[in-house]
Protein backbone atom coordinates (compact mmCIF):
# COMPACT_ATOMS: atom_id res chain seq x y z
CA UNK A 1 0.00 0.00 0.00
CA UNK A 2 1.42 3.36 -1.05
CA UNK A 3 -0.28 6.51 0.30
CA UNK A 4 1.20 9.88 -0.67
CA UNK A 5 0.06 13.44 -0.11
CA UNK A 6 2.31 15.88 -1.90
CA UNK A 7 2.50 19.40 -3.28
CA UNK A 8 4.63 18.51 -6.29
CA UNK A 9 3.16 17.48 -9.64
CA UNK A 10 3.41 13.82 -10.57
CA UNK A 11 4.07 12.01 -13.83
CA UNK A 12 1.03 9.86 -14.53
CA UNK A 13 2.87 7.51 -16.88
CA UNK A 14 5.81 7.04 -14.53
CA UNK A 15 3.51 6.41 -11.55
CA UNK A 16 1.35 3.91 -13.46
CA UNK A 17 4.40 2.10 -14.81
CA UNK A 18 6.10 1.95 -11.41
CA UNK A 19 2.90 0.60 -9.83
CA UNK A 20 2.53 -2.04 -12.56
CA UNK A 21 6.17 -3.07 -12.25
CA UNK A 22 5.64 -3.96 -8.56
CA UNK A 23 2.78 -6.32 -9.28
CA UNK A 24 3.39 -10.06 -9.48
CA UNK A 25 0.64 -12.56 -10.16
CA UNK A 26 -1.97 -9.86 -10.63
CA UNK A 27 -4.39 -10.16 -13.55
CA UNK A 28 -5.73 -6.60 -13.42
CA UNK A 29 -4.46 -3.12 -12.74
CA UNK A 30 -6.93 -0.24 -12.68
CA UNK A 31 -5.91 3.40 -12.53
CA UNK A 32 -7.90 6.59 -12.19
CA UNK A 33 -6.55 10.11 -12.39
CA UNK A 34 -8.42 13.20 -11.23
CA UNK A 35 -7.89 16.45 -13.10
CA UNK A 36 -8.71 19.99 -11.95
CA UNK A 37 -11.51 21.07 -14.26
CA UNK A 38 -12.66 24.52 -15.20
CA UNK A 39 -15.98 25.77 -13.87
CA UNK A 40 -19.16 25.97 -15.92
CA UNK A 41 -20.15 29.50 -14.88
CA UNK A 42 -16.76 31.31 -14.66
CA UNK A 43 -13.19 30.50 -15.68
CA UNK A 44 -11.23 29.00 -12.79
CA UNK A 45 -8.00 30.88 -12.07
CA UNK A 46 -6.80 28.24 -9.63
CA UNK A 47 -7.85 25.92 -6.84
CA UNK A 48 -6.19 25.98 -3.44
CA UNK A 49 -6.20 22.54 -1.77
CA UNK A 50 -5.47 22.42 1.96
CA UNK A 51 -5.06 19.56 4.41
CA UNK A 52 -3.68 18.70 7.86
CA UNK A 53 -0.49 16.62 7.57
CA UNK A 54 -0.70 13.43 9.57
CA UNK A 55 -4.48 13.51 9.85
CA UNK A 56 -4.89 13.30 6.08
CA UNK A 57 -2.51 10.36 5.64
CA UNK A 58 -4.20 8.53 8.52
CA UNK A 59 -7.63 9.00 6.91
CA UNK A 60 -6.39 7.86 3.49
CA UNK A 61 -4.75 4.80 5.04
CA UNK A 62 -8.05 3.91 6.73
CA UNK A 63 -9.96 4.23 3.44
CA UNK A 64 -7.36 2.04 1.68
CA UNK A 65 -7.45 -0.55 4.47
CA UNK A 66 -11.24 -0.67 4.18
CA UNK A 67 -10.93 -1.36 0.44
CA UNK A 68 -8.32 -4.06 1.08
CA UNK A 69 -10.67 -5.77 3.55
CA UNK A 70 -13.55 -5.81 1.03
CA UNK A 71 -11.73 -7.00 -2.10
CA UNK A 72 -8.89 -9.38 -2.93
CA UNK A 73 -6.22 -6.82 -3.76
CA UNK A 74 -2.50 -7.18 -4.28
CA UNK A 75 -1.73 -3.48 -3.92
CA UNK A 76 -3.19 0.03 -3.65
CA UNK A 77 -1.79 3.44 -4.56
CA UNK A 78 -3.40 6.70 -3.46
CA UNK A 79 -1.61 9.89 -4.49
CA UNK A 80 -3.23 13.26 -3.77
CA UNK A 81 -1.84 16.75 -4.27
CA UNK A 82 -2.33 19.89 -2.21
CA UNK A 83 -1.41 23.51 -2.77
CA UNK A 84 -2.23 25.80 -5.68
CA UNK A 85 -3.51 23.91 -8.71
CA UNK A 86 -4.56 25.25 -12.11
CA UNK A 87 -7.20 23.89 -14.48
CA UNK A 88 -5.94 20.73 -16.22
CA UNK A 89 -3.44 19.95 -13.43
CA UNK A 90 -3.47 16.37 -12.18
CA UNK A 91 -4.82 16.43 -8.63
CA UNK A 92 -4.97 12.77 -7.64
CA UNK A 93 -4.39 9.19 -8.72
CA UNK A 94 -5.73 5.87 -7.51
CA UNK A 95 -4.40 2.50 -8.63
CA UNK A 96 -5.50 -0.97 -7.59
CA UNK A 97 -4.10 -4.37 -8.50
CA UNK A 98 -5.89 -7.68 -8.15
CA UNK A 99 -5.88 -11.16 -9.59
CA UNK A 100 -9.33 -10.40 -11.03
CA UNK A 101 -10.59 -7.30 -12.84
CA UNK A 102 -13.87 -6.99 -10.93
CA UNK A 103 -12.07 -6.61 -7.60
CA UNK A 104 -9.66 -4.05 -9.09
CA UNK A 105 -12.46 -1.97 -10.66
CA UNK A 106 -14.77 -2.10 -7.64
CA UNK A 107 -11.99 -1.24 -5.21
CA UNK A 108 -10.86 1.69 -7.37
CA UNK A 109 -14.42 3.02 -7.56
CA UNK A 110 -14.83 2.62 -3.80
CA UNK A 111 -11.57 4.50 -3.18
CA UNK A 112 -12.57 7.34 -5.50
CA UNK A 113 -16.01 7.67 -3.90
CA UNK A 114 -14.60 7.80 -0.37
CA UNK A 115 -11.70 10.08 -1.28
CA UNK A 116 -14.15 12.53 -2.83
CA UNK A 117 -16.41 12.66 0.22
CA UNK A 118 -14.40 11.56 3.26
CA UNK A 119 -10.77 12.51 2.71
CA UNK A 120 -9.91 15.60 4.77
CA UNK A 121 -9.03 18.02 1.98
CA UNK A 122 -10.47 21.51 1.73
CA UNK A 123 -10.68 23.15 -1.69
CA UNK A 124 -11.13 26.82 -2.49
CA UNK A 125 -11.83 27.87 -6.07
CA UNK A 126 -10.72 31.31 -7.26
CA UNK A 127 -12.36 33.00 -10.25
CA UNK A 128 -12.36 36.58 -11.53
CA UNK A 129 -15.35 37.31 -9.30
CA UNK A 130 -13.78 36.00 -6.08
CA UNK A 131 -13.16 32.78 -4.21
CA UNK A 132 -15.41 30.15 -2.65
CA UNK A 133 -14.85 26.99 -0.67
CA UNK A 134 -16.08 23.90 -2.51
CA UNK A 135 -19.16 22.52 -0.78
CA UNK A 136 -20.04 18.84 -0.47
CA UNK A 137 -22.33 17.62 -3.24
CA UNK A 138 -25.34 15.43 -2.63
CA UNK A 139 -24.42 13.18 -5.58
CA UNK A 140 -21.08 12.41 -3.93
CA UNK A 141 -22.80 11.60 -0.64
CA UNK A 142 -25.36 9.42 -2.43
CA UNK A 143 -22.56 7.41 -4.06
CA UNK A 144 -21.39 6.30 -0.61
CA UNK A 145 -24.72 4.56 -0.01
CA UNK A 146 -23.77 1.99 -2.66
CA UNK A 147 -21.06 0.69 -0.34
CA UNK A 148 -23.13 -0.02 2.79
Amino acid sequence: MDIRVQEAAFDLGAEANAFAARQRGMGAIVTFTGVVRDLDDAPLRHMQVEHYPGMTEKALTKIAADAASRWDLGDILILHRYGRLAPDDLIMMVATASRHRRDAFEAATFLMDFLKSRAPFWKKEETESGSDWVAAKQDDEDALNDWD
